[in-house]
């Protein structure tokens, strides 16, 4: 079972797919993927904060793997796993390439590679696997170069993923609606 959970900022999204994979592993273990590099708690202790709330929750039996390359991570994984987030993910691609300002045919070509082959990943992988990412059509996207840059990459990396899904799962509110 392969399932995308997209919402917006705080809808709730990562609870809903902890639950899933909860469900999935039957209280045994998980591989939970932090997409993205760990937060540097002195540069944005908001930010490691929220990461730091994600860990307390999540069952004891879970490992966790905090990296950028979440194909690997997913084609390495036995249990169940839950990939959080595809946002993060990007911005840590875009930051390692240095291209918020320099948009490229070049950044384009490397976030979209990335994505294939986490696709690839996805289709190849005999674990269950949920995917956390947030909604860019519906969310408040800052109308500067690299919010452009962000909206337009990450929905296409939706996209992509969505169609190696089984399913998608919006929420809003803390409200799921399966498409």
């Amino acid at each position: 079972m392969r399932i995308l959970v997209t919402g917006g900022v705080r809808s709730g999204k990562s609870t809903h797919a902890e639950a899933l994979v909860r469900d999935l592993a039957g209280g045994g273990p998980a591989t939970y993927v932090a997409a993205g590099p760990s937060p540097d708690v002195e540069a944005d202790p908001d930010w490691a904060a929220r990461v730091a709330a994600h860990r307390a929750r999540r069952p004891s039996a879970w490992s966790t793997v905090e990296t950028t390359d979440v194909a690997a991570a997913v084609r390495a994984a036995g249990d169940p796993v839950l990939v959080d987030c595809l946002g993060t993910w990007l911005t840590a691609v875009v930051d390692a390439a240095d291209a918020w300002e320099h948009e490229s045919d070049a950044v384009h070509a490397l976030v979209l590679a990335g994505a294939d082959d986490l696709v690839a990943a996805l289709r190849a992988s005999s674990s269950d696997v949920v995917l956390v990412t947030n909604e860019v059509g519906l969310g408040v996207v800052p109308e500067h170069r690299s919010g452009r840059l962000f909206r337009d990459l990450l929905g296409i990396v939706n996209q992509r993923v969505a169609a190696a899904c089984d399913e998608v799962h919006l929420v809003v509110a803390g409200r799921v609606l399966r498409l």
